[in-house]
């Protein structure tokens, strides 16, 4: 048996077919029994048969396999459940027949608390408190509910039958085809599934309501949340409803499945889940209050919805072959979720926000600890921690990077050809770019393997010399450190006017480009603008000369608001990697003083809080005037955009004012604080007044803690009652999100506590972690103080959360040592990616605070941009 332990893979020596699947959950007692039978093929000769299972008590006597082809039963002479490597090894002491057999198995297990497997989550049904049982198997988790092949490559057909409460609603992927009810019991039996992973079987089990609708081809959708909430779907529906038909045409291959529903679960690890045809999601990224939703999470529903229906082709229909290629399930999901959000509402703008996931993949992906986004895998508790932003962000990113070299139309026409090349089945990257070559004719895979099989990703340096351009490749790190990775890059640019455009592939690390044609002239207003509309995944440094040129752009606004964003962007990530001096930057955001479009505004927001904490760790001498010019910066937004909504304004407009209002609470604008407390009374005696609406709280919110201390808690605790009076998960976690942000550090020690209380529910806790520059230190002796009980509640996704929240915002090495020597002992694999790029966030800080320590003339040019006359 030894032979089979620590291996990444299962065996091939059989694989499944089918699975008949009985499951019988009982929800008082939180456990639940099962059998499974499982077609088989054998295909090579073997004693043995070794499948995934982990935490489920398997009963051997239970335990047969029967050949298809002979009478004959065989029982396993050994049966070994090895716990670390989440197998099942039965031994048969003698030679199983080739061919199909079925394989029997009696097993039970526990419905556990920790969002995965089959799990427990409590709701509320008359103010009483109840269990619903849910399935969440993505990546590895199966196998906690039933022996079965755990690989996404062993796609088989499942038919479920489930033995359940007979008053309850049981969904799984497929419609129900009978239901016994048997007094307190009933059996419900399930239409056979076409073939799928085991990763994509879904279970719920509990009361619901639902909305119902139909796609013109008469799919059935319905939106399934707690009882009293079915309106709130509503919106969810219509985005589903709108997205399959999107998708159908698209992809040129109709929905698989006769119904899709989707569900809201009150405990949730991650955002939501593609389960084939049964489509799980947190109660926030589902469910929309007309009352209480802001535009922020209106957007967020649509988009995440688009996101999941986009799996049901690219990812469910084509599944990737092993969790290598998991980017060409969530990069394709992703870019594709803003295509349907785009189709369905254009007002929204939102290919120009699709420009921070951009910019959270080029941020993690300058990390020396980053990985390519094709990744060895050699241990499913390694899998959870690529679930990042280079599998999300930086796939999306680069496959728009492809579209926009190859051209909309046949993208889109290979890739509906790779989808029923490969449907039904697996398929790798290299399948992909076999599609996209065909298609194309140009050569994809030479271009794209220098994307996905090496991490990173190049700055190119430009210099304008005697009517040239000179362009310089070289990796990218955020810590100013030279890497020796090169790339195709797909280079484009504009002279003076969008016009005026030229796009080359840079395939060296030098190039030269003569720009002749475009007279280039002397004067200020001829510019250059490198990567269009941010269509690259690169960044772009400009000689001083050019720099200069581009502010006086961005100044007179002749640039679009993808171009403005970028050179922000890029000129940040410059200025942290100790390429640009922290003057030249603050220079450059002066500039964007009269901004208006939201998602130019919040990066420049978050870039004026992230420069905040590094300076007042640098220049503590320095932070009345910084904060004074970063108000300065926002005034002119905040003085159109006013408080209170406007007829007829944009989603856009409704998103920015909140943000907008945040940031100027922070910075301690004294007019925002006062006018915010007035509103936040008002709202606290009366819920519906229209001084405080769903978009405004948090900016609120976020005031009130700015003045809460130990001894003046008031806002605290007023906070905390409209926290425990709400059922909406959207308000709980705007308050969650505000009270950290507090400048107290024994209030945000509170906080904290409270976030681990049974208050709030174990996937939000991350919310309460974001706290203050002056809470850092509070926060990480609390994480030292609860890291066992932190280890033990939060599994998967959740656990890294908090290593990255607490940690990475430090500066100094000092810190590094004490992180090192904490984790020393306590490292896991579930962790170990995270902690890495966490210490070397707070590495490059720390160096970066040394560097701005070394700037000369920064005080006099703070003090400037403070009290500069507009």
């Amino acid at each position: 048996m030894e032979q089979f332990k620590k291996q990444p893979r299962l065996p091939k020596f059989a694989t499944p077919k089918r699975y008949d699947l009985r499951l019988k959950p009982d929800l008082s007692a939180c456990k639940f029994t099962g059998s499974v039978s499982i077609d088989v093929d054998v295909v090579a000769d073997t004693r043995f048969i070794v499948l995934n299972a982990a935490e489920l008590s398997i009963n051997s006597g239970s335990v047969s396999f029967s050949p298809r082809n002979s009478s004959k039963v065989f029982e396993p002479s050994k049966l070994d459940l090895v716990e670390e490597d989440e197998i099942l090894v039965l031994d048969f002491a003698e030679t199983l027949p080739l061919g199909v057999g079925v394989l029997t198995i009696g097993f039970e297990g526990t419905l556990n608390d920790k969002m995965k497997g089959f799990y427990r989550s409590i709701y509320e049904h008359n103010g009483e408190k109840k269990n619903m049982a849910v399935t969440q198997f993505e990546p590895a988790d199966a196998r906690r509910c039933f022996p079965c092949w755990d690989e996404p490559a062993c796609k088989a057909t499942f038919k479920i039958t489930l033995d359940v409460p007979s008053e309850l609603v049981a969904l799984s992927n497929m419609p129900v085809i009978e239901e016994k009810v048997n007094g307190p019991l009933k059996t419900v039996s399930y239409q056979e599934s076409p073939i799928m992973s085991t990763y994509l079987v879904a279970v719920v089990i509990g009361l619901f309501d639902y909305v119902e609708d139909h796609t013109p081809d008469g799919i059935k959708v319905r939106v399934y949340c707690q009882v009293g909430k079915a309106n709130q779907g509503k919106f969810a529906l219509d985005v589903a409803v709108g997205t399959l038909g999107l998708y159908k045409d698209y992809f040129a291959v109709p929905y698989p499945l006769p119904k899709l529903d989707m569900i809201a679960i009150p405990d949730f690890s991650s955002g939501a889940m593609e389960n084939y045809g049964l489509v799980t999601y947190r109660e926030t990224l589902l469910l929309y209050d007309e009352q209480n939703s802001a535009a922020a999470n209106k957007q967020g529903v649509a988009t995440v919805v688009a996101h999941e229906l986009a799996h049901q082709w690219f990812g469910n229909l084509v599944t990737m072959e092993w969790w290598t290629d998991l980017w060409l399930n969530e990069g394709f999901a992703t870019w594709v979720s803003y295509l349907a959000t785009d189709s369905l509402f254009p007002e929204w703008k939102i290919w120009t926000q699709f420009l921070d996931e951009t910019t959270n993949g080029l941020r993690l992906d300058g990390l020396a600890e980053s990985h390519p986004i094709e990744v060895e895998v050699n241990h499913a508790a390694e899998i959870d921690e690529i679930f990042d932003d280079i599998s999300y962000s930086k796939g999306a990113s680069i496959i728009r990077m492809l579209q926009s070299y190859l051209g909309v139309e046949c993208f889109q026409k290979s890739l509906a050809s790779y989808i029923k090349k490969h449907a039904y089945s697996n398929a790798k990257t290299e399948d992909l770019w076999a599609a996209l070559e065909e298609g194309s004719g140009e050569p994809v895979t030479k271009l794209m393997n220098t994307w996905t099989k090496q991490m990173g990703y190049p700055v190119v340096s430009v210099k304008f010399k005697d009517q040239k351009l000179e362009f310089e490749q070289s990796q990218f790190f955020s810590s100013g450190s030279h890497g020796d990775g090169q790339w195709v890059v797909p280079i484009t640019f504009c002279c003076g006017s969008y016009e005026k455009k030229k796009s080359f592939l840079l395939q060296t690390k030098l190039e030269t480009q003569d720009v002749k044609e475009f007279s280039f002239d002397s004067n200020k207003s001829a510019w250059i603008k490198f990567n269009v509309d941010q269509t690259g995944f690169y960044r772009v440094k400009y000689d001083e000369e050019l720099a200069a040129r581009l502010r006086y752009a961005i100044e007179n606004k002749y640039l679009t608001g993808t171009d403005r964003f970028g050179i922000l962007d890029d000129s940040y990530a410059l200025c942290m990697a100790r390429q640009l001096p922290l003057t030249s930057l603050l220079t450059l955001m002066a500039a964007y003083r009269e901004e208006l479009e939201y998602t130019v505004l919040s990066n420049l927001i978050s870039i004026t809080h992230k420069v905040g904490r590094i300076a007042a760790d640098a220049r503590p001498d320095l932070m009345d005037n910084i904060n004074q010019f970063f108000i300065n910066l926002f005034q002119y937004s905040a003085e159109k955009l006013g408080w209170d909504v406007k007829q007829g304004e944009s989603h856009l407009d409704a998103m920015l004012r909140g943000e907008i209002l945040t940031a100027l609470a922070v910075f301690g604008h004294k007019e925002t604080l006062s006018e915010a407390s007035r509103r936040f009374d008002a709202f606290l005696n009366d819920r519906n007044t229209p001084l405080l609406p769903p978009d405004t709280r948090k900016a609120a919110y976020v005031a009130v803690m700015q003045s809460v201390t130990s001894s003046n808690r008031t806002g605290f605790e007023s906070l905390l009652r409209v926290y425990r009076e709400t059922d909406l998960s959207q308000e709980k976690i705007r308050i969650l999100g505000s009270l950290p942000s507090c400048p107290d550090p024994a209030i945000v020690l509170e906080v904290l506590k409270f976030s681990l209380s049974a208050e709030v529910r174990s996937q939000d806790a991350i919310y309460g972690l974001r706290v203050s520059k002056e809470g850092r230190e509070v926060a990480w002796t609390w994480l030292k103080d609860n890291w066992d009980f932190i280890e033990k509640t939060f599994g998967g996704f959740l656990i890294s959360r908090f290593v990255s929240a607490v940690v990475s915002p430090f500066a100094s090495f000092e810190k590094v040592k004490e992180v090192e020597e904490f984790f020393a002992s306590r490292e896991t694999p579930a962790i170990a990616r995270t902690l890495k790029q966490s210490i070397e966030r707070v590495n490059i800080n720390a160096n970066w605070v040394k560097s701005i320590q070394g700037e000369k003339n920064l005080g006099e040019a703070v003090q400037e941009l403070a009290y500069r006359k507009y």
